[in-house]
C-alpha cells in the first residue's frame, strides 16, 4: 500500500522549482477526478491539452494537463483539499522536456540494460524508471513490461534518482509505432470495425455481455499502471470481440466510463484505443 507523501506540498514546490511540473495523485495513485464544471470536458480543457476553449478552472482537473510549476498554483486554496488527501506526487515528464521508460520488472530492466544508453535511473516497486532528456509520444507496452511516458502522461516522483542523464536515443524512439500518415481520428468515441470481417465467437448475447463486464472489472480493479491495464484491456477486448461486428458503442462507452473513472482522460481513452486497433491490425 502507498504511504502518504510526507508534506506533499512542501516536495512538489522543490519539484516545481527545478522546472517539472508537478500533480497530486489520490488513493490507487491516479489523477484526481475533474470537478463538476468540468466533468465529461465539458469546459473544453486546459490549453496545453490541445483541444479547443481555456478552461479557468483552479482546481487540479484534467489529469497530467493540471500538473504545473506555478507555486501560486501549488499553494492555492484550490488546492488544499488535493494536498490533504494526497497518496504521492506525480509529474508531467513532457512538460520539463523528459522521457521516462517505465520498466516494471526484472525481464524489462534486463532488456534494457543490454538495449538502451545509461541514463538516471529511479527504483519504483517492481522495476526501475530510466529518464532521458528529451520529449516524445506516450506509448503503453511498447513491448513486454516497458511503457514510453513523456508527452500527454504522468509518472509517479519517486526521488531524483542516480546517474547522468543522457539525451533520448533513437533507441527509445523506435519502440514507438508513428501512425501511418492517414487522416488523424477525431476524438469522439471511437468505432469498432464493422461488417463481420471475422468468424463469430458469440453463439449468445451473454458470451460478449460477460466479456465486456469482466474487462470492466479489470479496469475497475487497478491499483496501479492504470494507464497500462487501460491498453492491454482494450487489446484483449478488441483481439476476442472485435472483429465480427457485434462490438456496439454501448460497449464501448462502458470500457471508456470505467477508464475514465480511475483518472483517465477521453483523450487517453481514445489513443489507447486506436493504440489497441492499429497493434491488432484494425
Amino acid at each position: 500500500m502507498t504511504q502518504p507523501t510526507p508534506n506533499p506540498q512542501h516536495t512538489a514546490l522543490s519539484i516545481a522549482a527545478s522546472g517539472v511540473p508537478v500533480l497530486p495523485l489520490r488513493r490507487g495513485k491516479v489523477p484526481f477526478g475533474n470537478c463538476t464544471a468540468c466533468a465529461d470536458n465539458a469546459c473544453g480543457g486546459r490549453p496545453n491539452m490541445k483541444v479547443p476553449g481555456p478552461c479557468r478552472c483552479a482546481a487540479p482537473c484534467h489529469g497530467w494537463a493540471a500538473a504545473t510549476t506555478d507555486p501560486a498554483v501549488i499553494v492555492s486554496p484550490e488546492w488544499a483539499t488535493a494536498w490533504r488527501q494526497c497518496v504521492c506526487i506525480a509529474y508531467h515528464p513532457g512538460g520539463a522536456e523528459l522521457t521516462v521508460v517505465d520498466l516494471d520488472d526484472s525481464d524489462a530492466i534486463a532488456w534494457a540494460r543490454g538495449a538502451l544508453p545509461v541514463t538516471r535511473t529511479v527504483p519504483t516497486t517492481r522495476g526501475e524508471h530510466w529518464i532521458y532528456r528529451g520529449a516524445m509520444r506516450s506509448v503503453n507496452a511498447v513491448r513486454p513490461g516497458v511503457d514510453i511516458k513523456s508527452t500527454m502522461s504522468y509518472a509517479r516522483w519517486l526521488g531524483p534518482g542516480t546517474g547522468t542523464m543522457a539525451a533520448l536515443p533513437d533507441a527509445v524512439r523506435a519502440l514507438v509505432k508513428e501512425p501511418s500518415p492517414a487522416p488523424r481520428a477525431p476524438q469522439t468515441l471511437p468505432r469498432p470495425l464493422r461488417g463481420g470481417q471475422g468468424e463469430c465467437p458469440h453463439r449468445t448475447p451473454v458470451f460478449l455481455e460477460r466479456g465486456v463486464a469482466m474487462a470492466v472489472q479489470r479496469i475497475t480493479k487497478a491499483s496501479s499502471a492504470v494507464h497500462a491495464t487501460v491498453y492491454r484491456t482494450f487489446l484483449a477486448v478488441l483481439s476476442r470481440h472485435g472483429r465480427c461486428g457485434c462490438l456496439t458503442d454501448t460497449h464501448v462507452a462502458r470500457l471508456f466510463t470505467a477508464a475514465q473513472a480511475k483518472g483517465e482522460t477521453a483523450r487517453h481513452c481514445t489513443d489507447a484505443w486506436t493504440n489497441a486497433l492499429t497493434a491488432l491490425g484494425m
